[in-house]
């Protein structure tokens, strides 16, 4: 008998970066793929009482998921997971056969005795139970001997191993796999949920498969990893594992069918895969909305991320709240100066002269006849944004961005010119030419990116009694390149492009209302999406 199953979640656990809407034909066309593979068990979304809508992988019950369940499953099993906070069984009827086959329970630690009835009643209804507690390296040994105890009176199907946060090492696994399998009854199958934070899930899987002994086990796996953040566990790696080191015969090539037909497209609407920030939130077992929340933070390096993730408590990094998150991260830029005299500076430097803000969209290259011309006729003070370009030159270089710091600060020329650096930054060595500003001067809170460094710089010019005031280079962002060169692209700006452009819209707006000096004229030099604003 094999000792092993695979249990692909792609339409479940890949859902949550689709909104949960995959689309009708993306979904019949995967799960037809996983049966040629012959992959054991298909999840096909969230059991809920809200949210069910067409093409989309949430449902109220089993006759809603239904329609996704082929008449000939053959030997393949289809499951679901209920969210104990999010769904009531008094929707779910009875067993007919026609559906789905299991239901995976999902629960916080706190609501550990609670979810004892909602599962009992899942398997009165007639479907195999599947108990999938969040976080298990959050409880302690006796905690989980406890829920195990609980756990076996329910006789369920299978109880899962759930790396809620990626933080699990090999040997994390085997220790709690001990536990698991010596408290456990030994007719109910173990499961293993790993996420891919620390590049550790094939690992794991492999460890695992070589744990089981005579216990049959279930591993959770996604179609090339898919899921939030650093994603899951691949299912064609497991896949290819088994076939190669145990003898198991899925389809390699039915697999490969589903990413070539339908995971490349999907790759185009959603990203997910390892990285610094992902890999420091499995480091700290920290949810991966804390981080990809902060990871949009332009002032934020790698490790300031680690110094706001060690300021939290273990309870408040597995949980998201955003307002904390944005109190820490003030708290992470809180490198206030007094810098009334460089204030005093810039006024004298600039007080009654025109003002040109180079911002570093592309169309300052695309426009750069027009804004040499401007430049011979007003013969402005130029104000490069977190970058320096060949075409037009600056006499200032504003930087409140690090990244955008240690790119220039090495180079030759920018020693010489003159530099505007926010307090945030730690410009030892900057050279010579140096005006420091309060980050905390030009800040104010109530948008997600109110960091955005040209929305800074007219709040820092705001007062200082300029004639006027141009802008080139605020474009506004999109899903296409969004920067002069390719230097100066970043990531983060394409993760929601919409979203970026209405907080400098609304930032914008504030600036407008909110700004002292009226009579200074702004004007949008360049095409830009803000340009009807009338500030």
């Amino acid at each position: 008998m094999r000792q092993a199953k695979i249990l692909d979640c792609t339409l479940r656990d890949g859902a949550y970066l689709m909104n949960k809407k995959f689309g009708n034909e993306n979904i019949n066309g995967i799960i037809r793929g996983l049966m040629k593979a012959n992959v054991d068990i298909i999840e096909i979304g969230f059991l809920q009482d809200e949210g069910t809508e067409e093409g989309c992988t949430v449902f109220r019950n089993a006759s809603e998921a239904a329609r996704f369940i082929p008449q000939n499953r053959g030997n393949t099993m289809f499951a679901v997971l209920a969210d104990y906070s999010r769904y009531s069984t008094a929707n779910l009827e009875c067993n007919d056969g026609t559906g789905f086959d299991i239901v995976r329970a999902c629960f916080f630690k706190n609501e550990r005795k609670d979810v004892l009835e909602f599962c009992r009643d899942i398997r009165r209804k007639g479907y195999k139970l599947f108990v999938q507690p969040v976080d298990i390296s959050g409880y302690s040994d006796r905690e989980l001997i406890e829920l195990i105890e609980d756990v076996n009176l329910l006789e369920p199907y299978g109880f899962s191993i759930v790396d809620t946060f990626g933080s699990m090492y090999t040997d994390d696994l085997k220790r709690i796999f001990s536990l698991v399998n010596h408290n456990l009854d030994e007719t109910i199958k173990i499961g293993l949920h790993s996420h891919n934070n620390m590049q550790m899930s094939s690992a794991l899987s492999q460890e695992f498969l070589g744990l089981l002994g005579n216990r049959v086990g279930v591993i959770d796996t996604t179609i090339s990893g898919m899921g939030r953040g650093a994603g899951n566990t691949p299912t064609e790696l497991v896949a290819q594992y088994m076939n190669s080191k145990l003898n198991y015969s899925y389809d390699i090539d039915a697999i490969l069918d589903i990413i070539d037909n339908y995971m490349e497209n999907i790759r185009t609407k959603c990203k997910w895969g390892y990285s610094t920030e992902f890999f420091l939130a499995g480091a700290y077992g920290a949810h991966v909305n804390n981080i990809a929340y902060l990871k949009k933070k332009n002032s934020l390096e790698s490790k300031d991320l680690r110094y706001i993730l060690n300021k939290l408590t273990a309870l408040q990094r597995k949980r998201y709240d955003y307002d904390l998150l944005e109190k820490m991260y003030m708290e992470a830029l809180a490198c206030d100066v007094d810098d009334r005299m460089e204030i005093e500076k810039l006024s004298k430097a600039m007080g009654g002269q025109d003002i040109l803000i180079l911002a570093p969209g592309k169309s300052i290259k695309e426009e750069a006849c027009k804004i040499k011309t401007y430049v011979r006729e007003k013969h402005p003070v130029v104000i490069g944004v977190n970058h320096m370009n060949d075409l037009i030159p600056c006499n200032y270089l504003f930087i409140s961005n690090y990244k955008r710091y240690e790119y220039y600060k090495g180079k030759d020329d920018v020693g010489k010119i003159q530099k505007i650096i926010t307090s945030n930054i730690n410009c030892g060595g900057a050279g010579e030419n140096v005006t420091r500003v309060s980050i905390l001067r030009l800040i104010k809170c109530g948008w997600l990116h109110f960091d955005n460094s040209a929305v800074l710089l007219l709040r820092l010019l705001d007062g200082i009694g300029a004639a006027s005031i141009a802008i080139a280079g605020l474009d506004g962002y999109s899903h296409a390149d969004n920067y002069a060169t390719d230097q100066l692209e970043m990531a983060n700006s394409y993760d929601d492009p919409q979203e970026l452009n209405r907080d400098i819209r609304s930032m914008l707006l504030d600036y407008a209302e909110t700004r002292k000096s009226k009579e200074t004229e702004v004007l949008f030099l360049t095409e830009s999406r803000f340009d009807d604003i009338h500030i």
